[in-house]
């Protein structure tokens, strides 16, 4: 029996063309995933597993859907062998019900994984030149001097931070974030003695 499985990496990606090209494959039960590959506990894959018997083949659009890592892909794949299961995946033309097939499948598991290493460094390396250059990543923060400052007078006054956070149009953690505790209780402490 041909055995589908299919994974997307978030819930706004769509299953659909991977659910097809399995079913015009000829597979008669599909499995699915929204989940990073590189999770571990994947219920749809846990499911495709226990339902493979010796004789099944698991039947997959593209490698990368069952994993992340060479090492992910051929533990898998020794697995699938121990109980007699073949592995297949349409766009890459990978049986490993044959020899070359298995060889294929050990290259481009390799070849894919040094690609990610590649994107890592590269990605790396300009982070380090970009902080070198005095830019750092992410989102630009909410909290500008004015709002801090805005803040610290509201705090004085007496107000509480869940109130003056959506005074100054920040959310409360932010509000934390930027008015540690110490300071908190020190702009209090001064409110007391006065």
């Amino acid at each position: 029996m041909l055995i589908g499985y299919a994974r997307v990496s978030t819930p706004e990606q769509d299953l659909t063309p991977q659910l097809e090209a399995l079913r015009d494959v000829g597979c008669e039960r599909t499995f699915s995933d929204k989940a990073s590959g590189a999770k571990a506990n994947r219920a749809g894959l846990a499911d495709a597993l226990s339902h493979a018997r010796s004789g099944d083949v698991l039947v997959v659009w593209k490698l990368d859907r069952l994993g992340r890592t060479m090492k992910g892909l051929v533990d898998l794949a020794a697995e699938l062998a121990n109980g007699g299961i073949g592995l297949r995946s349409i766009t890459d033309g990978i049986d490993t019900a044959g020899t070359a097939g298995k060889l294929v499948f050990h290259i481009l598991a390799a070849m894919a994984e040094m690609e990610r290493d590649l994107n890592r460094e590269r990605t790396t390396a300009a982070l380090i030149v970009a902080r070198r250059e005095g830019r750092v990543g992410g989102r630009k923060t909410v909290m500008t001097p004015k709002r801090l400052e805005a803040a610290r007078k509201l705090l004085a006054s007496g107000m509480t931070i869940r109130e003056i956070a959506p005074t100054i149009g920040v959310s409360v953690p932010t509000l934390y974030r930027h008015l540690p505790a110490p300071e908190q209780e020190a702009i209090n402490v001064d409110m007391a003695v006065d």
